[in-house]
């Protein structure tokens, strides 16, 4: 045919110009496009094969051939699937934004074709990805029942042409006239590289050849061997497929070993011990997707790293991408690693950001629901290996109680805390100290603390050990935090031991208690008085304690205020936090108290601020002025 020169169907010198300098991040992505397109080529013939036969006569065998030839300084992609005829040049690659993958499916729709092959390419701009790293695209294709090769040849310059080809077997090439500074595409490591990167699981294989013009073998007998010891490895490169064509998560869990799964999960996440937990699941409904999650042994750093990437890799009909798609995951769960592979999953042109939220949306949700349940099956099945998982990464599952509203109710019941009772390293579910409740207890007691023993130790236990009543140990950093969102579990209040007016037992035992401490209160009016004018602006009052059974003294904070570990914790990291003045509570019944009555003066004063300093120690609280505590208590040794 003539060789005829036309004008792109659009704004061609705007377009380009973003497919070339915005559309992609990344310049490498134009390999991914190509291989892809590749791929649906060769999907969109065996489809049409199916009811054609004549169009697969010559039964191929179906494959994808990238192919360098330094010293022409060209890279093709090759393949043997559909072809074109001038009308798919003209419309698929003479207008923008058109695409025949996209076309295809249409026409089928239409046509009530309800099998439809998972085609990757929707939005026709991913071939002019070719530009970010060539100057000059030729296409030869011969499109599948006609005998008519054609050529199509663009160098951006605002056109394209199409003329008579040389190709002599069905299929596509793209052959890109690399620019000089693009060159490192036709190194056979760099190829694999991305390759292994982006269309490891293409379904068909991927090979690679080096053209290499012939010269007369070296007269040098020992060049002539290195020539010919580099052509064999040459050869033996170019027979072996660059992907592996194998994607884990649609193979059934059955013909799968757990060995592969070990080795796939150290090659995605660069670990070098096998995971905890393996859980591949197919999504069913309004989305289907595959997917293949992994729980990690250990905890590493990264989870507590503001500025730290994370999230599953993506993959789109097996084609990747990307390895840190942190909308598929809530943020509690950014422990979990692994893949999504979806075939209803839109993307915008770029392939590089979600398009649709509302799948997204489904998405994240059906896998958390899989890894609650993968959790509450552990839970049920074996306490050893969920002690080991709580061990690792239950300080970020208490997150989702704060972050996740929807399921904060499940994962509540995945919640282990030490109790005051238990030994130390050893924690018990939420469900449990709720069965082992003492009788009368209506609430669930818990106290923060920095450390578990100096939680263990704290003064504010003893009453509640005294009636038999269990508190938990909020020890973590983030169980300060969970104070606003953990208010209720099984009908059941938290109440803080260390907070407000706490008092425990029967409802009978309260009520003597309260006449108790009422008729002490009364009797130590005097002693309270002189007290709180000694500690002045240190507290905001002095009482006698209810919730004291051993130690003279405790500090106990407003109903409503922060935990003093949060308020060290806050401190620490220069934020504003408001000074709440914390209540002083005496034992009514310890010695020193009846010995605190008969001091006067300045030793008076010295006891007052020795039992004030004694009870910040107690809780893990700094005292305000370490020297002057170390004096006095040496003082009190040498009396």
């Amino acid at each position: 045919m003539e060789t005829k020169k036309n004008p792109f169907k659009a704004e061609i010198a705007e377009m380009l110009d973003l497919v070339v300098n915005s559309l992609y991040s990344k310049k490498e992505i134009f390999l991914r496009e190509l291989i892809s397109n590749a791929s649906d080529a060769i999907d969109r013939a065996k489809f049409l094969g199916l009811t054609d036969k004549a169009l697969v006569a010559d039964s191929p065998e179906w494959k994808i051939q990238i192919a360098a030839d330094r010293e022409a300084k060209t890279l093709m992609v090759s393949d043997n699937g559909i072809g074109m005829d001038a009308d798919d040049l003209e419309n698929n690659l003479g207008t923008i934004a058109r695409s025949g993958t996209k076309k295809f499916r249409e026409m089928l729709k239409e046509k009530g074709g309800e099998s439809l092959p998972e085609l990757i390419g929707q939005f026709g701009v991913g071939f002019y990805a070719a530009f970010m790293v060539a100057d000059k695209v030729t296409v030869e294709t011969l499109k599948r029942g006609t005998e008519t090769p054609l050529k199509w040849e663009s160098d951006m310059s605002g056109g394209y042409t199409v003329s008579d080809g040389e190709r002599d077997f069905p299929g596509t090439s793209v052959t890109l006239h690399l620019r000089d500074d693009q060159l490192e595409y036709l190194d056979w490591w760099r190829a694999g590289e991305l390759v292994k990167k982006y269309s490891d699981f293409i379904a068909y294989p991927i090979y690679f050849r080096e053209i290499v013009k012939e010269t007369p073998p070296p007269a040098d007998e020992k060049a002539a061997k290195a020539a010919e010891d580099e052509r064999k490895r040459r050869e033996e490169r170019e027979a072996k497929p660059l992907n592996t064509m194998v994607a884990l998560w649609k193979r059934a869990k059955k013909d799968v070993k757990q060995e592969e799964y070990d080795e796939f999960y150290k090659h995605l996440t660069h670990d070098w011990e096998a995971p905890f937990e393996t859980i591949p699941f197919s999504g069913e409904g309004a989305v289907e997707f595959k997917a293949l999650l992994f729980l990690p042994k250990k905890a590493t750093m990264e989870l507590f790293m503001p500025q730290q990437k994370r999230g599953l890799s993506l993959y789109v009909r097996n084609v990747f991408i990307g390895d840190d798609i942190e909308m598929l995951l809530p943020n509690w769960l950014r422990f979990v690693k692994g893949v999504v592979d979806s075939s209803d999953l839109p993307l915008n042109v770029s392939r590089e950001m979600l398009q649709d939220d509302a799948i997204v949306q489904k998405i994240k949700s059906a896998v958390t629901a899989k890894v609650l349940s993968t959790l509450e099956d552990l839970k049920k099945k074996d306490a050893k290996r969920y002690d080991e998982f709580w061990s690792a990464f239950g300080t970020v599952v208490k997150e989702g109680v704060h972050t996740d509203y929807t399921n904060a109710d499940r994962i509540k019941k995945l919640l282990k805390y030490p109790t005051a009772r238990t030994d130390a390293g050893k924690t018990v579910f939420l469900e449990d100290y709720v069965k082992d409740m003492a009788s009368g207890q209506k609430d669930i007691y818990y106290l923060c603390a920095e450390r578990e023993e100096d939680a263990r130790r704290a003064p504010q236990l003893e009453a509640a050990r005294k009636h038999g009543c269990d508190v938990l140990l909020w020890c973590d950093p983030v169980d300060d935090y969970l104070t606003e969102s953990l208010r209720e579990f099984d009908g059941k209040s938290f109440v803080d031991v260390a907070k407000g007016d706490v008092q425990f037992g029967s409802d009978d035992e309260k009520k003597a208690e309260k006449e108790a401490n009422e008729k002490a209160a009364a009797d130590l009016k005097p002693v309270l008085e002189r007290v709180k004018k000694e500690l002045g602006d240190k507290v905001s009052d002095v009482r006698v304690s209810t919730r004291l059974t051993d130690s003279p003294c405790c500090l106990v904070a407003q109903e409503h205020a922060l935990p003093p570990s949060m308020v060290r914790m806050m401190r620490a990291m220069k934020q504003d936090v408001p000074d709440e003045k914390r209540i002083f509570e005496i034992n009514a019944s310890h010695p020193l108290v009846a010995k605190l009555k008969g001091l006067e003066g300045e030793a008076f004063g010295d006891a007052v601020e020795l039992l004030y300093d004694s009870a910040l120690i107690a809780e893990g609280s700094p005292v305000a002025d370490g020297a002057k505590f170390a004096k006095l208590l040496a003082d009190l040794m040498m009396k």
